[in-house]
Protein backbone atom coordinates (compact mmCIF):
# COMPACT_ATOMS: atom_id res chain seq x y z
CA UNK A 1 0.00 0.00 0.00
CA UNK A 2 1.09 3.52 -0.45
CA UNK A 3 3.28 5.06 2.35
CA UNK A 4 1.01 8.07 2.62
CA UNK A 5 -1.42 5.67 4.26
CA UNK A 6 0.80 4.72 7.20
CA UNK A 7 -1.54 5.32 10.48
CA UNK A 8 -4.07 6.54 8.79
CA UNK A 9 -6.50 4.29 9.84
CA UNK A 10 -6.60 1.96 13.35
CA UNK A 11 -8.12 -0.97 15.00
CA UNK A 12 -10.38 0.18 17.54
CA UNK A 13 -12.49 -3.41 18.68
CA UNK A 14 -11.62 -6.74 18.26
CA UNK A 15 -13.94 -9.43 19.48
CA UNK A 16 -13.45 -13.37 19.61
CA UNK A 17 -15.30 -17.04 20.52
CA UNK A 18 -14.36 -19.85 22.35
CA UNK A 19 -12.84 -22.01 19.62
CA UNK A 20 -12.92 -26.00 19.66
CA UNK A 21 -16.02 -28.17 18.89
CA UNK A 22 -19.23 -24.98 19.63
CA UNK A 23 -21.72 -27.52 19.23
CA UNK A 24 -24.78 -25.53 20.73
CA UNK A 25 -23.76 -22.67 17.72
CA UNK A 26 -24.71 -21.98 14.49
CA UNK A 27 -22.24 -20.69 12.13
CA UNK A 28 -24.34 -17.33 12.63
CA UNK A 29 -24.68 -17.39 15.73
CA UNK A 30 -20.51 -18.15 16.03
CA UNK A 31 -20.51 -14.65 14.16
CA UNK A 32 -22.65 -12.54 15.91
CA UNK A 33 -21.01 -13.34 19.52
CA UNK A 34 -17.83 -12.21 18.03
CA UNK A 35 -19.61 -8.93 16.87
CA UNK A 36 -20.90 -7.81 19.60
CA UNK A 37 -17.91 -8.70 22.04
CA UNK A 38 -15.95 -6.47 19.09
CA UNK A 39 -18.67 -3.54 19.59
CA UNK A 40 -18.52 -3.90 23.17
CA UNK A 41 -14.73 -3.68 23.07
CA UNK A 42 -14.83 -0.79 20.88
CA UNK A 43 -17.61 1.15 22.55
CA UNK A 44 -19.67 1.41 19.66
CA UNK A 45 -23.42 0.39 18.63
CA UNK A 46 -24.16 -1.39 15.20
CA UNK A 47 -25.45 1.83 14.59
CA UNK A 48 -22.22 2.79 13.86
CA UNK A 49 -21.08 0.52 11.49
CA UNK A 50 -21.69 1.41 7.84
CA UNK A 51 -19.16 -1.30 6.35
CA UNK A 52 -19.25 -5.04 6.57
CA UNK A 53 -16.51 -7.25 4.97
CA UNK A 54 -17.12 -11.33 5.54
CA UNK A 55 -15.06 -14.54 4.90
CA UNK A 56 -16.16 -17.98 5.99
CA UNK A 57 -16.00 -21.43 4.68
CA UNK A 58 -19.75 -21.14 4.67
CA UNK A 59 -19.34 -19.08 1.32
CA UNK A 60 -19.65 -21.82 -0.92
CA UNK A 61 -23.24 -22.86 0.40
CA UNK A 62 -24.09 -18.85 0.86
CA UNK A 63 -24.08 -15.91 -1.26
CA UNK A 64 -23.36 -12.37 -0.52
CA UNK A 65 -22.30 -13.55 3.39
CA UNK A 66 -21.64 -10.03 3.72
CA UNK A 67 -25.40 -9.01 3.42
CA UNK A 68 -26.11 -12.43 5.02
CA UNK A 69 -24.51 -11.38 8.37
CA UNK A 70 -25.77 -7.40 8.04
CA UNK A 71 -29.35 -8.59 7.99
CA UNK A 72 -28.68 -10.79 10.68
CA UNK A 73 -27.22 -7.19 12.66
CA UNK A 74 -30.43 -5.80 11.65
CA UNK A 75 -28.13 -3.12 10.21
CA UNK A 76 -27.76 -0.64 6.56
CA UNK A 77 -24.80 -0.43 5.13
CA UNK A 78 -23.30 2.02 2.55
CA UNK A 79 -20.65 -0.65 1.86
CA UNK A 80 -20.00 -4.43 2.15
CA UNK A 81 -17.93 -7.44 0.69
CA UNK A 82 -17.79 -11.00 1.27
CA UNK A 83 -13.96 -12.00 -0.17
CA UNK A 84 -12.10 -15.45 0.62
CA UNK A 85 -8.37 -15.68 -0.46
CA UNK A 86 -7.70 -18.53 1.40
CA UNK A 87 -5.41 -18.72 4.76
CA UNK A 88 -4.50 -14.71 3.45
CA UNK A 89 -8.13 -13.34 4.02
CA UNK A 90 -7.93 -12.08 7.40
CA UNK A 91 -5.03 -9.21 6.37
CA UNK A 92 -6.45 -8.86 3.75
CA UNK A 93 -10.04 -7.65 5.35
CA UNK A 94 -8.40 -5.34 7.61
CA UNK A 95 -6.86 -3.64 4.24
CA UNK A 96 -9.81 -3.73 2.59
CA UNK A 97 -11.39 -2.40 5.04
CA UNK A 98 -8.22 0.69 4.96
CA UNK A 99 -9.28 0.84 0.83
CA UNK A 100 -13.10 1.11 1.31
CA UNK A 101 -12.52 4.05 4.12
CA UNK A 102 -9.76 5.86 1.92
CA UNK A 103 -12.07 5.81 -1.11
CA UNK A 104 -14.65 7.27 0.71
CA UNK A 105 -17.62 4.59 0.63
CA UNK A 106 -17.30 4.32 4.36
CA UNK A 107 -16.63 5.37 7.63
CA UNK A 108 -16.26 2.61 10.19
CA UNK A 109 -16.31 -1.16 8.86
CA UNK A 110 -16.70 -4.39 10.66
CA UNK A 111 -14.56 -7.23 9.50
CA UNK A 112 -15.47 -10.82 10.69
CA UNK A 113 -14.73 -14.47 10.13
CA UNK A 114 -16.42 -17.09 11.87
CA UNK A 115 -17.83 -20.58 10.81
CA UNK A 116 -18.55 -24.50 12.50
CA UNK A 117 -15.34 -25.91 10.36
CA UNK A 118 -14.40 -28.91 13.12
CA UNK A 119 -18.03 -30.26 13.71
CA UNK A 120 -19.23 -30.28 9.97
CA UNK A 121 -15.59 -31.63 9.07
CA UNK A 122 -16.69 -34.20 11.62
CA UNK A 123 -20.44 -34.60 10.62
CA UNK A 124 -18.78 -34.58 6.52
CA UNK A 125 -15.77 -36.75 6.52
CA UNK A 126 -12.62 -35.63 4.40
CA UNK A 127 -12.96 -32.54 2.85
CA UNK A 128 -13.25 -32.34 -0.85
CA UNK A 129 -10.13 -32.34 -2.83
CA UNK A 130 -8.85 -31.51 -6.47
CA UNK A 131 -9.11 -33.07 -9.51
CA UNK A 132 -6.33 -34.73 -10.99
CA UNK A 133 -5.14 -35.10 -7.40
CA UNK A 134 -6.55 -38.32 -5.17
CA UNK A 135 -5.92 -40.53 -8.26
CA UNK A 136 -2.34 -39.67 -7.99
CA UNK A 137 -2.13 -40.60 -3.78
CA UNK A 138 -2.05 -36.41 -3.27
CA UNK A 139 -4.58 -36.09 -0.83
CA UNK A 140 -5.36 -32.41 0.76
CA UNK A 141 -3.18 -30.08 1.77
CA UNK A 142 -0.68 -31.27 4.06
CA UNK A 143 0.11 -33.49 1.00
CA UNK A 144 0.43 -30.68 -0.80
CA UNK A 145 2.48 -28.89 1.52
CA UNK A 146 4.80 -31.70 2.08
CA UNK A 147 6.51 -31.24 -1.12
CA UNK A 148 7.76 -27.58 -0.04
CA UNK A 149 9.36 -29.02 3.22
CA UNK A 150 11.00 -31.73 1.55
CA UNK A 151 12.44 -29.45 -1.17
CA UNK A 152 13.51 -27.03 2.14
CA UNK A 153 14.99 -29.81 3.35
CA UNK A 154 16.90 -30.95 0.22
CA UNK A 155 17.87 -27.57 0.16
CA UNK A 156 19.06 -26.66 3.17
CA UNK A 157 19.48 -29.12 5.30
CA UNK A 158 16.11 -28.14 7.72
CA UNK A 159 15.98 -31.09 10.28
CA UNK A 160 12.88 -32.44 12.48
CA UNK A 161 14.07 -30.97 15.60
CA UNK A 162 13.83 -27.60 14.09
CA UNK A 163 10.17 -27.75 13.18
CA UNK A 164 9.90 -29.21 16.11
CA UNK A 165 11.08 -26.30 18.36
CA UNK A 166 8.02 -24.15 16.68
CA UNK A 167 5.44 -26.80 17.60
CA UNK A 168 6.84 -26.85 21.30
CA UNK A 169 7.14 -23.11 21.48
CA UNK A 170 3.89 -22.44 20.56
CA UNK A 171 2.29 -24.89 22.99
CA UNK A 172 4.51 -23.85 25.59
CA UNK A 173 2.64 -20.48 25.03
CA UNK A 174 -0.63 -22.46 24.46
CA UNK A 175 -0.52 -23.08 28.16
CA UNK A 176 -1.07 -19.61 29.53
CA UNK A 177 -4.18 -18.83 27.17
CA UNK A 178 -6.98 -20.24 29.33
CA UNK A 179 -9.42 -19.96 25.60
CA UNK A 180 -7.06 -22.54 23.47
CA UNK A 181 -7.89 -26.00 22.56
CA UNK A 182 -4.60 -27.22 23.31
CA UNK A 183 -3.42 -27.19 26.71
CA UNK A 184 -1.45 -30.36 27.66
CA UNK A 185 2.41 -29.99 27.82
CA UNK A 186 4.61 -31.05 24.50
CA UNK A 187 8.28 -31.58 24.62
CA UNK A 188 9.83 -32.12 21.57
CA UNK A 189 10.41 -36.04 21.90
CA UNK A 190 6.75 -35.91 22.01
CA UNK A 191 6.66 -34.17 18.78
CA UNK A 192 8.98 -37.21 17.65
CA UNK A 193 6.66 -39.37 18.72
CA UNK A 194 3.62 -37.79 17.26
CA UNK A 195 2.27 -40.18 14.16
CA UNK A 196 3.12 -38.84 10.12
CA UNK A 197 0.29 -37.59 8.46
CA UNK A 198 2.48 -37.18 5.44
CA UNK A 199 6.14 -37.26 5.44
CA UNK A 200 7.73 -34.96 6.50
CA UNK A 201 4.91 -33.58 8.76
CA UNK A 202 4.04 -35.18 12.05
CA UNK A 203 0.92 -34.28 13.37
CA UNK A 204 2.30 -31.79 15.96
CA UNK A 205 3.63 -29.73 12.62
CA UNK A 206 -0.13 -29.55 11.54
CA UNK A 207 -2.85 -27.04 12.47
CA UNK A 208 -5.79 -28.01 14.45
CA UNK A 209 -9.47 -27.76 12.73
CA UNK A 210 -11.61 -25.86 14.75
CA UNK A 211 -15.02 -23.75 15.29
CA UNK A 212 -15.17 -20.17 16.30
CA UNK A 213 -15.13 -16.59 15.09
CA UNK A 214 -13.58 -13.33 15.89
CA UNK A 215 -14.07 -9.74 14.82
CA UNK A 216 -11.97 -6.87 14.03
CA UNK A 217 -13.59 -3.19 13.54
CA UNK A 218 -11.91 -0.50 11.67
CA UNK A 219 -12.05 3.16 11.46
CA UNK A 220 -10.29 6.36 10.87
CA UNK A 221 -6.89 7.57 13.21
CA UNK A 222 -9.20 10.88 13.53
CA UNK A 223 -11.90 8.90 14.70
CA UNK A 224 -10.37 6.41 16.94
CA UNK A 225 -9.43 9.32 19.23
CA UNK A 226 -12.51 9.61 20.37
CA UNK A 227 -13.20 5.48 21.28
CA UNK A 228 -12.78 3.69 23.89
CA UNK A 229 -9.66 1.58 23.37
CA UNK A 230 -6.34 2.94 22.88
CA UNK A 231 -6.01 3.27 19.01
CA UNK A 232 -4.05 0.48 17.45
CA UNK A 233 -2.45 1.98 13.95
CA UNK A 234 -2.19 0.03 10.77
CA UNK A 235 1.65 1.41 9.70
CA UNK A 236 1.66 -1.24 6.75
CA UNK A 237 0.42 -3.80 4.60
CA UNK A 238 1.12 -5.78 1.96
CA UNK A 239 -0.19 -8.28 -0.38
CA UNK A 240 1.28 -10.72 -2.99
CA UNK A 241 0.22 -13.75 -5.17
CA UNK A 242 2.34 -16.82 -6.67
CA UNK A 243 -0.61 -17.38 -8.95
CA UNK A 244 1.72 -19.91 -11.39
CA UNK A 245 1.01 -21.68 -8.76
CA UNK A 246 3.41 -24.03 -5.94
CA UNK A 247 4.99 -26.15 -8.12
CA UNK A 248 6.59 -23.02 -10.34
CA UNK A 249 10.41 -22.16 -9.82
CA UNK A 250 11.20 -21.29 -5.99
CA UNK A 251 7.89 -21.04 -4.80
CA UNK A 252 8.09 -24.00 -3.10
CA UNK A 253 10.53 -22.46 -0.89
CA UNK A 254 10.43 -19.09 -1.26
CA UNK A 255 6.78 -17.76 -0.26
CA UNK A 256 4.83 -14.63 -1.48
CA UNK A 257 5.94 -13.45 1.84
CA UNK A 258 8.85 -12.37 0.51
CA UNK A 259 7.20 -9.60 -1.66
CA UNK A 260 4.09 -8.92 0.72
CA UNK A 261 6.25 -8.42 3.95
CA UNK A 262 8.81 -6.19 1.75
CA UNK A 263 5.92 -4.23 0.81
CA UNK A 264 4.47 -4.27 4.25
CA UNK A 265 7.53 -2.95 5.64
CA UNK A 266 8.14 -0.25 2.78
CA UNK A 267 4.93 1.16 3.87
CA UNK A 268 5.98 1.08 7.74
CA UNK A 269 9.16 2.63 7.05
CA UNK A 270 10.82 -0.06 9.44
CA UNK A 271 13.27 -2.85 9.29
CA UNK A 272 12.54 -7.17 10.76
CA UNK A 273 14.96 -5.62 13.51
CA UNK A 274 11.86 -3.21 14.56
CA UNK A 275 9.43 -5.77 15.36
CA UNK A 276 8.73 -6.77 18.96
CA UNK A 277 6.53 -9.79 18.16
CA UNK A 278 4.99 -11.96 14.77
CA UNK A 279 1.22 -13.37 14.69
CA UNK A 280 1.87 -15.84 11.83
CA UNK A 281 -0.24 -17.72 10.01
CA UNK A 282 0.94 -21.20 11.02
CA UNK A 283 -0.98 -23.87 9.20
CA UNK A 284 2.41 -25.57 8.98
CA UNK A 285 5.31 -25.09 11.11
CA UNK A 286 6.98 -25.27 7.79
CA UNK A 287 5.21 -22.37 6.95
CA UNK A 288 6.33 -20.09 10.06
CA UNK A 289 10.22 -21.62 9.11
CA UNK A 290 9.59 -19.72 5.33
CA UNK A 291 7.92 -17.13 6.60
CA UNK A 292 10.42 -15.42 9.03
CA UNK A 293 13.28 -15.90 6.09
CA UNK A 294 10.91 -14.58 3.61
CA UNK A 295 10.19 -11.51 5.91
CA UNK A 296 13.90 -11.04 6.51
CA UNK A 297 14.05 -12.17 9.85
CA UNK A 298 17.15 -14.40 9.00
CA UNK A 299 18.25 -15.79 5.67
CA UNK A 300 17.01 -17.67 3.31
CA UNK A 301 17.90 -21.55 4.57
CA UNK A 302 18.39 -20.18 7.88
CA UNK A 303 14.77 -20.18 9.37
CA UNK A 304 15.96 -23.68 11.47
CA UNK A 305 18.77 -22.08 13.32
CA UNK A 306 16.83 -19.18 13.65
CA UNK A 307 13.24 -21.03 15.67
CA UNK A 308 15.99 -23.14 18.09
CA UNK A 309 17.22 -21.97 21.61
CA UNK A 310 14.13 -20.12 22.75
CA UNK A 311 14.43 -17.34 20.16
CA UNK A 312 10.78 -17.36 19.02
CA UNK A 313 9.17 -17.95 22.43
CA UNK A 314 8.27 -15.32 25.07
CA UNK A 315 10.91 -13.93 26.55
CA UNK A 316 12.97 -14.39 23.18
CA UNK A 317 14.07 -11.75 20.36
CA UNK A 318 11.04 -12.85 18.41
CA UNK A 319 8.19 -14.03 20.47
CA UNK A 320 5.95 -15.80 17.87
CA UNK A 321 2.27 -16.79 18.59
CA UNK A 322 2.45 -15.53 21.99
CA UNK A 323 -1.08 -17.31 22.55
CA UNK A 324 -0.62 -20.56 20.84
CA UNK A 325 -1.13 -19.89 17.06
CA UNK A 326 -2.75 -22.56 14.94
CA UNK A 327 -0.68 -25.54 15.68
CA UNK A 328 -2.24 -25.07 19.71
CA UNK A 329 -4.99 -22.29 20.41
CA UNK A 330 -7.20 -22.58 17.17
CA UNK A 331 -7.62 -22.45 13.81
CA UNK A 332 -9.53 -19.46 12.50
CA UNK A 333 -8.24 -18.60 9.20
CA UNK A 334 -5.77 -16.08 10.57
CA UNK A 335 -7.70 -13.91 12.90
CA UNK A 336 -6.41 -14.93 16.08
CA UNK A 337 -3.09 -13.87 14.81
CA UNK A 338 -4.82 -10.33 14.20
CA UNK A 339 -6.32 -9.65 17.93
CA UNK A 340 -3.42 -11.53 19.38
CA UNK A 341 -1.46 -8.63 17.60
CA UNK A 342 -4.00 -5.68 19.00
CA UNK A 343 -3.50 -7.38 22.43
CA UNK A 344 0.41 -7.22 22.43
CA UNK A 345 0.65 -3.61 20.90
CA UNK A 346 -1.95 -2.55 23.34
CA UNK A 347 -0.13 -4.04 26.65
CA UNK A 348 -3.31 -6.39 27.39
CA UNK A 349 -1.81 -9.64 26.67
CA UNK A 350 -1.98 -11.00 30.11
CA UNK A 351 0.46 -13.93 31.21
CA UNK A 352 1.62 -13.88 27.19
CA UNK A 353 2.07 -10.08 27.12
CA UNK A 354 6.03 -9.28 25.23
CA UNK A 355 7.76 -6.72 27.63
CA UNK A 356 7.69 -3.37 26.16
CA UNK A 357 5.68 -4.60 22.41
CA UNK A 358 5.20 -1.68 20.47
CA UNK A 359 5.15 -3.11 17.05
CA UNK A 360 3.96 -6.32 16.09
CA UNK A 361 4.07 -8.34 12.19
CA UNK A 362 0.91 -10.31 11.17
CA UNK A 363 0.93 -13.04 8.55
CA UNK A 364 -1.78 -14.74 6.32
CA UNK A 365 -0.78 -17.59 3.75
CA UNK A 366 -3.30 -19.65 1.84
CA UNK A 367 -4.64 -20.74 -1.09
CA UNK A 368 -2.28 -23.65 -0.80
CA UNK A 369 0.63 -21.47 0.17
CA UNK A 370 -0.13 -19.05 -3.76
CA UNK A 371 -1.33 -15.82 -1.56
CA UNK A 372 0.14 -14.29 0.96
CA UNK A 373 -1.24 -10.49 3.03
CA UNK A 374 1.11 -8.90 5.91
CA UNK A 375 0.21 -6.02 8.66
CA UNK A 376 2.35 -4.08 10.64
CA UNK A 377 0.36 -3.04 13.72
CA UNK A 378 2.08 -0.67 16.00
CA UNK A 379 0.28 1.11 19.52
Amino acid sequence: MDPSLRDKYAIVGIGQTPVGKLHGMSDYAIQMSAIKNALDDAGLSKHDIDGVVTHSHMLGAVRVHHQRVSEMLGIDTAFGLSISTGGATSPMLIQTAMMAIEAGLCKTVLCVHGDKRATRRESAGMESVDEFGPEYGMFGATAHHALGLTRHMHEYGTTHDQLGAIAVAFRKHALLNPGAQMREPMTLDDYHRSRWIVWPFHLLDCCLTSDGGAAVIVTSAERAKDLRQKPVFLMGAGRANHSRGWLHGTHMTELAAKESGAAAFRMAGIRPADVDTAQLYDSYTYIVLATLEDYGFCKKGEGGQFVQGGRIELGGELPTNTSGGMLSEGYLEGMLQITEAVRQVRGTAGPSQVKDAEIAVVSGNGGNTVCHSTLILRN
